[in-house]
């Protein structure tokens, strides 16, 4: 779970932004485009070998 803390008087926007750039650091949107397509496991020996 992120926790994003927000100092009194801060903007929303400012908040929402530290908040995305957290979830981006995560890396669920990568993992779950990447889940999205099967990939054939000759394809991935032969990318990462």
């Amino acid at each position: 779970m992120l926790i994003v803390q927000v100092k009194e008087g801060e903007a929303i926007e400012k908040a929402l932004k530290k908040f995305k750039k957290k979830f981006e650091k995560t890396g669920v949107v990568k993992e779950l485009r990447e889940r999205q397509k099967f990939t054939k496991p000759s394809y991935l020996l032969e990318r990462f070998a």
